[in-house]
């Protein structure tokens, strides 16, 4: 059985080869606050949302696919996380019986699965009848899938059988081995046979006539004895408890693969209820293919922001359909970091199939995400601040490619003005070039007003909203830059003048 809740057609890896730019992701983006909403005290679903944040989805059927689970999981979140309890506790049962793995005889495997799969008889009834009570309230293709599965696979036969070896295969009565004599008069071709038919009635078992046998007990002091009967029972319950050991695993196997795929969901639904007591907006987002260039949204904040500060975030609201490069200018402290932040954010948590704190969103999916933001200096010296920014950038132009998303922030600041903008210039046509979409908060003066004299059609200017008065409102609104970046506002509020 699979459970195939995150994708439609194959498992889903919890441990694969982390991206490249990772440390820089979850310090730029500030994912350990996200993934630490989603996780809460749950260190095994931290894992899993870290990993499936950073793979991201370029598949927009398998995004799709995603959200109709989500959205069932929102639905019926008590059913979500009561059984992501119950494929817990599986594993609450295998560290149980863990020690038993410390002995790899025949024996101690025979034990160690018997006792696992009398364990997940009754974790696998419950399972059944979940998907009896509740199966008909989801609508998605992959729970809907997963109940039926269950129904038709642990049917009333399937237990019945299941406790039926079971009870076999625990020996009360004894173990029937066949052998055969070998080279030296040494025991070969062992076999475990099934036991003689117990049906008969008593009379009929006393008088019934018996096959010619031999018996020879062992005194109780026989170490050496009972050790040779105990080889002989490894040796014939060789073959089946390999089989049991599989069996047991293939159980685990199934439980292990549907935690991680429901530990997902739970993390979405962590987020979605610390969300909701803001009143904060989510939305389910529209992917495009990735040729496309798509970006518009209303209301998008940085959830990230809003799950550290006290009241709701500022939205924005932005179109830019049909643009490669957006260039965000403006007063200090306007908010601009916070909303390129919430750029990347977004397009993380749509690439995973999740929803995006926003009224509403679209945007293309992209082939890998990058930032490129400003660092403290290099506290061993051993290169400039210049210097880093650049090395940073040369590892990024390695490994980009077309409809790949560029954030970047105060990027090449730590030289001249005029030095800074060319550099700024011709790595930003270099990337649009390629068919990289950029978003670029930028103080270069000189390097946004050169793109604005273009007056191309591909780029979009917004620039931080300030108030006559001085007031940022944390808005981005469409607006060339300025030569401006209101300093002087900053220096009368630290002053007090």
């Amino acid at each position: 059985m699979k459970a195939l809740l995150l994708h439609r057609d194959r498992d889903f890896d919890a441990q694969p080869p982390p991206p490249w730019n990772t440390p820089a992701l979850i310090q730029d983006l500030e994912l350990g606050t996200l993934f630490g909403a989603m996780a809460g005290s749950d260190e095994f679903v931290r894992g899993v949302v870290q990993t499936a944040l950073l793979d991201s989805l370029a598949d927009v059927d398998t995004i799709r696919y995603r959200q109709d689970v989500l959205r069932d999981s929102l639905t019926n979140a008590a059913v979500v996380r009561s059984l992501y309890r119950l494929a817990t506790e599986a594993f609450v049962e295998e560290r149980k019986l863990r020690y038993w793995t410390v002995f790899r005889s025949p024996g101690t495997i025979l034990h160690r699965s018997l006792d696992l799969l009398g364990a997940f008889e009754g974790l696998l009834r419950r399972l059944r009848q979940a998907a009896g009570e509740h199966g008909n309230e989801f609508q998605s293709e992959g729970f809907t899938r997963l109940f039926a599965t269950l129904r038709r696979e642990l049917d009333d036969d399937y237990f019945v059988k299941l406790r039926d070896h079971l009870r076999r295969l625990r020996f009360r009565e004894g173990m029937l081995v066949s052998a055969e004599l070998g080279q030296g008069l040494k025991g070969a071709h062992y076999v475990l046979r099934k036991p003689h038919d117990t049906a008969q009635s008593w009379v009929e078992r006393i008088f019934a006539q018996k096959p010619p046998a031999y018996t020879y007990r062992l005194h109780p002091r026989d170490e050496a004895g009972a050790r040779a009967l105990s080889d002989l029972r490894d040796r014939g319950a060789a073959l089946v408890a390999n089989a049991l050991g599989q069996s047991a695993d293939h159980v685990l196997g199934f439980f292990a693969m549907l935690r991680a795929e429901l530990a997902f969901y739970v993390g979405c639904l962590n987020l979605h209820e610390h969300l909701a007591r803001k009143g904060e907006p989510v939305c389910f987002p529209v992917p495009e293919r990735a040729d496309q260039r798509r970006h518009a949204f209303a209301g998008l904040y940085d959830v990230c922001l809003s799950l550290t500060g006290g009241s709701r975030a500022v939205g924005n609201d932005v179109d830019a359909d049909g643009r490669t490069v957006v260039i965000i200018t403006g007063a200090n402290q306007g908010g601009k970091s916070t909303f390129l932040r919430s750029i990347g954010l977004a397009q993380l948590m749509m690439q995973c199939g999740m929803f995006v704190p926003a009224a509403s969103f679209r945007a293309n999916v992209c082939s890998g995400l990058f930032t490129h933001y400003k660092r403290e200096e290099d506290p061993s010296m051993k290169s400039g601040k210049f210097d880093e920014e650049l090395s940073r950038m040369s590892d990024i132009a390695d490994r980009i490619h077309p409809n790949g998303l560029m954030l970047l922030n105060e990027s090449f600041a730590a030289t001249n003005e005029r030095e800074g903008s060319e550099i700024a210039r011709q790595i930003t046509a270099a990337l649009a070039e390629r068919g990289i979409k950029v978003f670029f908060v930028t103080h270069l003066y000189a390097f946004a007003q050169s793109l604005s004299a273009r007056r191309s059609e591909r780029t979009l200017f917004l620039r931080a909203e300030r108030r006559p008065d001085g007031t940022r409102t944390f808005k981005m609104v469409p607006g060339e830059p300025l030569q401006t970046t209101y300093g002087e506002d900053l220096y009368k509020k630290v002053f007090d003048c």
